[in-house]
């Protein structure tokens, strides 16, 4: 096995305990982002000359690079928590743009948010959409395309000292001097009804893909989802999802994070399953997913629910972009984890004794989420070789 990478079958699974977690659906929020400008459902790509060569029958790509002409999914969860914050003080609003924004300007909220770099640009663009202020803490790795973009949206952006964990520190301090209402997509002690409005945005990207795949004449549900972790947000998504519609038939979940980020791993090998600390520096070159501690919302559905944890080399989600780039498909460092995790099981020696379990086969159908496109468009040439997709050769 490469050196940096970590699989863990989770020992604390029990499904009905993760049934039990899983919240009741919320009808509005696929009416509130059928409300916004720009929606429309993101592209289900197949691809099938990488199914081939990583040994499924069929691999399917959600590409989240389209949501909304941000370059990734981050608005579905800031947008809905948006929205149901204005709702919170105004019971009766409806999930219609124009009754949100008119309840919102009575109350001139500047929302703040703590981001590796999408989450902030989605957060600025659902504050614009609404007519209202945002202000974006970042870490002091974050690249300038991604500040940039904050800034593109009319956000004012400030770089902190720190890491992640660090940033999500202190724009919550500063936020509560200042009377900002924090949009965070990570939960923490005194902080928790947020991160679960955001997750819950989440759920459109798999109910999208299901209606596809229906449409596409293939089963509803996939094999096995391979889904990208920071904190845990998109994770927790699809495992309610997934466990909501189909209970203990569910796909097998894969959580797949970078080694040198890899609080879930952490947490999972802990002796009590309990919420641990990543051993990485939190510097991969998946930016995106560069968090040190779950999500205190995220992780008890998670400790319950999600199959397998992987933790991956850099290497690999570098490989994977430039094999999705082939097929034309443009996506980033974070965007290409769920490939990367795919490429690393169907590479690993030591993990093929869990390909089976795990249902990875030619009879399998596999979905992965391209969550990000090329947030960073210097590091995507640089690792590519180009800028944007080539002609698909697949």
């Amino acid at each position: 096995m490469n050196e940096h990478t970590r699989f863990a079958r989770n020992p604390f699974f029990e499904a009905e305990t993760a049934l039990s977690l899983v919240p009741a659906p919320r009808p509005d929020v696929r009416a509130w982002h059928r409300a916004l400008p720009g929606y429309a459902p993101t592209p289900l790509v197949r691809l099938p000359a990488l199914a081939k060569a990583l040994g499924v029958g069929e691999l399917l790509l959600k590409d989240e690079s389209q949501r909304f002409g941000l370059n990734a999914f981050k608005a579905l969860g800031a947008s809905y928590a948006m929205y149901r914050f204005v709702k919170s003080r105004f019971p009766g609003v409806e999930a219609r743009l124009d009754a949100v924004i008119a309840a919102a300007s009575s109350m001139q909220v500047t929302f703040a948010t703590a981001t590796d770099g999408n989450h902030g640009r989605a957060v600025a663009w659902a504050a614009k959409a609404l007519r209202q202020g945002a202000v974006v803490f970042v870490p002091r790795n974050t690249v300038p395309a991604r500040i940039a973009a904050i800034r593109s949206e009319g956000a004012e952006c400030i770089v902190v000292e720190g890491n992640y964990d660090d940033t999500v520190r202190h724009a919550a301090e500063v936020s509560a001097k200042n009377g900002w209402q924090v949009i965070a997509d990570t939960a923490y002690e005194g902080y928790l009804e947020i991160p679960g409005w955001i997750m819950a945005g989440y759920e459109t990207i798999f109910l999208e893909a299901a209606e596809q795949m229906r449409e596409a004449g293939l089963p509803d549900f996939p094999g096995a989802v391979l889904l990208q972790a920071g904190v845990g947000g998109l994770a927790w998504a699809g495992t309610a999802f997934y466990l909501r519609r189909v209970g203990q038939r569910c796909p097998t979940l894969v959580s797949v994070e970078p080694a040198d980020a890899d609080c879930l791993l952490e947490s999972i090998l802990s002796p009590d399953g309990s919420i641990r600390q990543a051993l990485g520096r939190q510097n991969s070159i998946m930016a995106g997913l560069n968090c040190g501690t779950p999500s205190l919302l995220a992780w008890p559905l998670l400790r319950s629910g999600m199959h397998f944890f992987l933790a991956i080399d850099d290497g690999y989600a570098a490989e994977a972009m430039r094999m999705l780039a082939a097929c034309g498909v443009i996506s980033g460092e974070s965007g290409a984890a769920g490939m990367a995790g795919l490429l690393a099981l169907a590479r690993e020696p030591a993990l093929a004794k869990h390909r089976e379990t795990l249902r990875l086969g030619e009879a399998s159908t596999v979905l992965i989420v391209n969550t990000e496109g090329d947030t960073d468009p210097a590091s995507y040439r640089r690792i590519v070789g180009r800028s944007g997709a080539a002609s698909p050769a697949c």
